[in-house]
């Protein structure tokens, strides 16, 4: 398998920069509604916001790099057969999970250094407090990072169940391409 994408299929790059920021998403809501319900004698009170942290500003390079990657290399052709609403869907959602997963990240950060302190990365280096002492700033950015990652999470599972339609119902090539599986001609359906 290539690293570039062809007319045809994605590319080795596109596939694991998917892959990866899936994997990191599901991760992160995993341990961040884990993290809440942590009391201050809990052992992972001090290091469970930090690991949640340092891989929200990790996510945040990797979308980044995903969304480069986009631009500099684009996209197969879209399947023949898929109808024009399933294509405006799909790039809407496609859209959306982009925008929320950014202001996911950015509510994060307004939570981290809400008071003035900046996020360590790993122990590698800190992300400086740009904005500090906003009226209820933690809370309020709280609720936004909460609720869109709650919204997140269900865009991924319709994109998710999108994906399964096209494998399993229209038996297209759709899912086949994003895993680097080998794709079928239209004649061995």
């Amino acid at each position: 398998m290539q690293i570039r994408n062809t007319l045809r299929t994605y590319g080795s790059a596109a596939i694991a920069l998917h892959w990866l920021v899936a994997v990191t998403v599901v991760g992160l809501a995993i341990l961040g509604l884990w993290m809440t319900d942590l009391t201050y004698y809990s052992p992972y009170y001090r290091s469970a916001p930090f690991w949640h942290k340092s891989i929200g500003v990790s996510l945040a390079g990797l979308i980044v790099l995903r969304l480069l990657w986009r631009w500099v290399n684009p996209r197969p052709a879209h399947i023949p057969g898929h109808k024009v609403w399933e294509l405006r869907l799909a790039s809407l959602v496609h859209g959306l999970l982009y925008l929320l997963l950014i202001v996911i990240v950015l509510s994060g950060c307004l939570i981290s250094t809400a008071k003035g302190q900046g996020i360590d990365v790993f122990g590698w280096f800190t992300l400086p407090a740009l904005i500090t002492g906003l009226p209820e700033q933690a809370d309020r950015a709280g609720l936004v990072h909460y609720w869109l990652a709650i919204s997140v999470l269900v865009l991924a599972g319709l994109h998710a169940l999108g994906a399964l339609k096209h494998h399993f119902i229209d038996r297209d090539n759709t899912l086949r391409r994003m895993l680097g599986l080998r794709q079928h001609s239209p004649e061995e359906h």
